[in-house]
């Protein structure tokens, strides 16, 4: 995990990661905690956000769907009274299916945009108030390179991810002069549990060894390695503080050179 120095920018601010109790959510949670923000991580397995607590990495943890409504805004109320209000939202939950489009159905599709699009949608809808009314705020959805650029068999998670990146940018023109900045950080296939369960995937479907089924995810990827979670929580951190004041409405590639 990422080990930053405090910052005394982010003292005293409340960041709130969904998806925060793994992988990169867990990272970029982090992250912030030791730069000094108070982090709140937010997902469905309560199992893994009280763990995230037990080893350090956040201050306080609340359970909830993102693509719930009703319920991420309650949850998201319910760590404003316990930290205060939300300062930072890193929109980090989000999930991929993979098929031939032909065998993809509709279904699929909703799926990759009620939780891509749809949760950072519900969760920027939650704390946007909050910020505007006292002008400051930084959104950061963690999306992907396929917000960037179209893979194959993966059309429904592509379009979703496009559709995330859209919002992102709408968001940041509507709020340019609020003080919220709002930007998206693009991995490229990262080093993961989800990555490794592709791994296993591509094993078993085509009978390749781990290294081949690796070699397969990263061909795209010019230096040729899974980006590790830290690198892409030091992006989110970079944005989330004060010499990121005029970067809005932006997409970071952290991807190896891919795009």
């Amino acid at each position: 995990m990422a080990q930053n120095a405090p910052d005394q920018r982010l003292l005293d601010r409340h960041a709130l990661v969904t998806g925060g109790g793994r992988g990169i959510g867990l990272a970029i949670a982090t992250a912030l905690k030791a730069a000094g923000a108070k982090v709140t991580v937010l997902g469905r397995d309560m199992n893994a956000l009280e763990q995230a607590l037990a080893n350090g990495h956040a201050d306080h943890a609340v359970a909830a769907d993102v693509t719930a409504e009703d319920a991420l805004a309650q949850a998201i109320a319910e760590a404003a009274e316990a930290l205060g209000p939300i300062d930072i939202l890193v929109a980090n939950a989000g999930a991929a299916e993979s098929s031939l489009f032909i065998e993809t159905q509709n279904a699929a599709f909703q799926r990759m945009l009620d939780i891509n699009l749809m949760g950072t949608v519900n969760a920027a809808r939650a704390v946007l108030p909050g910020m505007s009314e006292r002008g400051f705020g930084r959104i950061v959805s963690v999306a992907s390179t396929a917000a960037l650029k179209g893979y194959p068999y993966v059309s429904a998670y592509v379009a979703a991810k496009h559709a995330t990146l859209g919002f992102v940018r709408a968001l940041a023109l509507e709020n340019a002069r609020t003080g919220i900045t709002v930007n998206a950080v693009c991995p490229g296939f990262t080093d993961t549990d989800l990555v490794a369960q592709s791994i296993e995937t591509i094993m078993a479907k085509t009978g390749r060894s781990r290294d081949e089924a690796l070699r397969d995810i990263v061909r795209n990827n010019p230096q040729k390695r899974l980006v590790q979670p830290d690198e892409v929580a030091d992006a989110v951190l970079w944005l989330c503080g004060d010499a990121a004041s005029s970067v809005t409405g932006q997409a970071i590639a952290v991807a190896g050179g891919e795009i």
